[in-house]
């Protein structure tokens, strides 16, 4: 049987970039990390999962939950070193 696990694997995401998805789309893990692995692989899918973590971190902030913003801040740093093709303005 193929876990959440085996399906997060499969991904080119990490664990905290998938639930920073689930967050913003109100889905479950296994639903975010599919969409995530989708997103990673069509044209400017990358800079459509960087602008939902940033949507993520805009909220945390609006709702005065720094602790959160820094954890998703901190996930948003590690999926743009991990994918610099998200970066803004990149083909």
């Amino acid at each position: 049987m193929i876990t959440l696990d085996d399906i997060e694997d499969l991904t080119d995401l990490t664990r905290d970039e998938i639930a920073a998805l689930a967050e913003h789309e109100h889905v479950g893990l296994m639903t975010a990390s599919l969409l995530g692995n989708y997103l990673m692989h069509q044209h400017h899918g990358p800079q459509k999962v960087q602008q939902m973590i940033c949507e993520d971190i805009r909220a945390a902030l609006h709702a005065d939950d720094l602790a959160h913003a820094r954890e998703l801040f901190a996930t948003l740093r590690t999926f743009m070193a991990e994918h610099p093709e998200a970066a803004r303005g990149v083909s």
